[in-house]
Formats: C-alpha cells, sequence, structure tokens
C-alpha cells in the first residue's frame, strides 16, 4: 500500500489526484489488476467524475451544500456534521480497472479528493492488487 499526502486550502474542494494515483502505479509492478483508492478520514472522501470543464467539480461542491448546509439542525456538536453527511452521499473509496500498467479512466474521468472539512493535510492510501509486469 502507498500513501499519497494531500493538503487542502479550503473547507469544501475536490483536488484531482489522478496523477498522483497513477504516478503510484507507474512506480509499481503491476500491470492488470485493480487499483483501489481510499481516504481514511470521516469528513474526505473520494470520487470519479468529469475533470475536463471545471465548473462539474463546481457545481458538485454548490449542490452538496445547498443539499447539506453548513448550519442545520444537527446533532453533531464538533461543527462539521455536514462534513460527515456529504462523505455519505460521496464515499470512502473507489475501485478503478488497471490494464496495461494504466488506469483505464473514460475519456473525460479524473480522481477527486473531496475536502469537506477543511484546510487540513490529508491521506490518501491506494492499494495495487494484481499481475506484475512480465509475470
Amino acid at each position: 500500500m502507498e500513501e499519497i499526502k494531500v493538503r487542502s486550502r479550503q473547507r469544501v474542494e475536490m483536488i484531482d489526484i489522478t496523477t498522483q494515483v497513477q504516478d503510484v502505479l507507474q512506480q509499481s509492478k503491476v500491470s492488470d489488476g485493480l487499483c483501489v483508492v481510499y481516504v481514511p478520514h470521516t469528513t474526505a472522501g473520494v470520487l470519479i467524475n468529469e475533470g475536463a470543464d471545471p465548473m462539474v467539480c463546481r457545481d458538485i461542491q454548490e449542490h452538496l451544500s445547498r443539499l447539506i448546509p453548513a448550519a442545520g439542525d444537527y446533532r453533531h456538536m464538533e461543527g462539521n456534521a455536514d462534513s460527515h453527511i456529504k462523505v455519505a452521499a460521496v464515499g470512502s473509496s473507489e475501485t478503478l480497472i488497471v490494464e496495461g500498467g494504466r488506469l483505464r479512466l473514460g475519456t473525460w474521468q479524473r480522481i477527486f479528493f473531496c475536502e469537506f472539512d477543511g484546510p487540513r493535510t490529508r491521506r490518501v492510501w491506494v492499494q495495487l492488487l494484481g499481475h506484475e509486469h512480465g509475470g
């Protein structure tokens, strides 16, 4: 397992980590298999979505904030209940196909770390499962 460090600069932010995940894959010997990307935090998650138009990330963030506002009738008293709920909606992991030593993403797809309680320094764990080059 490898770890990627991600530093958010805002309370709510989507950070493209596709290149970092691909770098982990390139440094390994895995040519075909699976890549699991997991965020071990309760107020940050990960998702795959369009990366060509930055307005998609903006729309996702704005609509999640509208659906799950920062201020609400929450019982959790730390002031970040909305962050926990947003992660429940987005998820903490993604599993991707690896083929020929590359992530099999769609044309417009990118992997996004989703910060909902920043700014912070976070961890993303990447686990590769599969066949090694020449194996």
